[in-house]
């Protein structure tokens, strides 16, 4: 990704067996790289896209080089999550 890019985020919540399955109550968190929180964002049906699968349009900062994501909510009254980090290069 280059800087001033949007990206989109995705997700795909999986049960233990592979099964895409939707979670209740979906957030999603951007944190700095030093695990400071940047922004927290409540996802709905306008942020998915099938079963299991929830995204978000994001524009990072400009200061920022990197940047992790965390897409969480609950299955069961059990927490959901998944985290990846995103590396920003300089436009040329």
């Amino acid at each position: 990704m280059l800087q001033g890019d949007t990206v989109r985020l995705k997700c795909h919540f999986k049960t233990f067996d592979g099964q895409l399955i939707d979670p209740t109550d979906v957030k999603l968190t951007i944190y700095k790289s030093d695990k400071t929180v940047i922004e927290q964002i409540q996802l709905d049906d306008t942020n998915k896209e099938n079963v299991g699968v929830f995204y978000y349009d994001y524009t990072p900062a400009s200061e920022l080089d990197e940047f992790i994501f965390e897409f969480a909510g609950s299955v069961n009254n059990k927490p959901i999550l998944q985290r990846e980090k995103v590396k920003i290069q300089f436009t040329k």
